[in-house]
């Protein structure tokens, strides 16, 4: 049996439908993993991305990320951007 796609209101977003996102680095530039409602989060814009961050930038440096680099796709658009002053 052939199910049909579920609408887009009940999907879950793609990488296609919010391409921008940020790499969560520590003072090496290492990547850092993060976990619960920071981890692997994904946006629509570029202006969605960089609200967040504004938002959230001292929880990121609770759980060590010293800086992050803003990503379209594949494609590195700035960063790395220090959370520290």
């Amino acid at each position: 049996m052939n199910l049909p796609e579920h609408p887009p209101t009940f999907r879950q977003p793609t990488a296609v439908d919010r391409p921008w996102w940020w790499r969560l680095e520590d003072g090496t530039g290492a990547e850092v993993t993060v976990t619960g409602d920071l981890a692997d989060q994904r946006f629509a814009s570029q202006a969605d991305a960089e609200s967040w961050v504004g938002e959230i930038w001292s929880d990121l440096a609770t759980e060590g990320v010293d800086a992050v680099t803003l990503f379209e796709h594949d494609r590195q658009v700035y960063g790395p951007m220090s959370l520290h002053a």
